[in-house]
């Protein structure tokens, strides 16, 4: 017989978000069952980096999420001490020439404005800072509140803090609606879970757990590549990457774009990214976006051409058209809230969009304006799109 279970909220999805949801949820007094249809930190946050950065960022309403979340992930650090595997390493950001150099501090006097450490690195400091560096880069802008964490470590922990219920292995295959059309939970393939509140949380999935509710969603899966190599000693202090990363983070190209991504881990290997291209759920090796990832790294740090890689692999990023998640209630459906959309960003907004999360199940003001965030905001497909505060069409 198919169980039955009762809860506050299901947050479906375990990766870095939904664990973050949960904590949260948790910690606000609410009673919650956390679903997967795989394990903890399966999908998207399994395969990434754990980048937590607020570098890459033009102010805005991302950035604000982004230094809010940073703040709360050294908190999350002080309490979960080195399992984590938490790193407040900061980032590099490098100019190949004087001109990518003049907008990288463009982009960082903007940032200062919006409370970011950004400062300017002189061609010396390069080397001084990262003595690997390769020789002739312009300069660049040291952003020391840029970290990392493991993702899988940091998404199992947080839910074990939570004391949620985890219901690994079991896909949602329906959301459960009242009369009124307000949510009354999921059906799962081992039974139904009954709650007023739901929080998709599904990532790259987001869009079918939203249109088994009714609504339209368009997050797209954006893959990208990493490459490992083998262990190391630090060769690599920060997590350095070229200046064009900032513009292929912010691309809406469906080709394929790579730029430079490199960092050493607690481990030893270095980790090397980033691709971004659309192509569906395809995880067949791109080996012209393997290359374009060794030559890049080359080009940074020209010891890596002397370095084994040991593997590589695949994952996507939820992608949605304007680049900022959907975070808060769904004003179509009474009891929904979404936690999705993030891109490569996840990891590090996770924070910040748990609590957000959590304030609202709580009835609580949030700390940041959920308004650029709104699920509802792109309409339904053959009409207008929303306004950030507008009306539902």
């Amino acid at each position: 017989m198919a169980m039955r279970l009762t809860c506050d909220v299901v947050v479906v999805g375990a990766g870095a978000v939904g664990a973050a949801c949960a904590l949260y949820a948790a910690r606000a007094g609410l009673d919650v069952s956390v679903v997967d249809r795989g394990p903890v930190a399966g999908g998207t946050t399994g395969a990434g980096e754990g980048n937590l950065l607020v570098s890459d960022k033009d102010p805005g309403p991302e950035l604000e999420l982004a230094l809010y979340s940073a703040g709360l992930w050294a908190r999350l650090a002080d309490e979960f001490g080195p399992a984590i595997e938490y790193e407040p390493k900061g980032g590099l950001v490098v100019a190949k020439t004087p001109g990518e150099l003049a907008a990288l501090h463009g982009l960082a006097e903007r940032q200062r404005a919006a409370g970011v450490d950004a400062d300017r690195v002189d061609a010396r400091e390069l080397g001084e800072l990262e003595p690997h560096l390769a020789p002739g880069l312009a300069g660049g802008v040291l952003c020391p509140q840029d970290a990392q964490v493991m993702p899988a470590l940091a998404a199992a922990h947080l839910i074990r803090a939570s004391g949620a219920r985890l219901h690994a292995g079991r896909t949602v295959t329906g959301v459960l609606r009242g009369r009124d059309g307000a949510v009354r939970g999921v059906r799962t393939t081992q039974g139904d879970i009954h709650a007023p509140a739901v929080v998709n949380a599904a990532g790259t999935w987001g869009g079918e757990l939203a249109a088994l509710a009714g609504v339209h969603l368009p997050v797209l899966p954006r893959r990208g590549f990493v490459l490992v190599t083998e262990p190391l000693p630090r060769m690599v202090r920060h997590k350095v990457y070229a200046a064009d990363y900032v513009a292929d983070v912010a691309s809406d190209s469906a080709a394929l774009r790579a730029s430079p991504v490199v960092e050493g881990t607690a481990a030893g290997p270095v980790l090397i990214g980033a691709t971004r291209e659309r192509v569906g759920f395809d995880r067949t090796l791109s080996l012209p976006a393997v290359r374009a990832l060794a030559a890049g790294a080359i080009g940074l740090f020209p010891f890596l051409e002397r370095v084994r890689a040991l593997r590589t692999y695949a994952g996507f990023r939820p992608y949605l058209p304007d680049h900022l998640p959907a975070i808060g209630p769904d004003p179509r459906v009474p009891g929904l809230l979404h936690a999705c959309g993030h891109e490569g960003a996840g990891i590090g907004l996770a924070t910040g969009t748990g609590q957000l999360i959590a304030q609202s199940l709580a009835g609580k003001a949030t700390e940041l304006d959920l308004g650029p965030f709104r699920p509802d905001r792109f309409g339904t497909p053959g009409t207008p799109p929303t306004t950030s505060g507008g009306e539902t069409p």
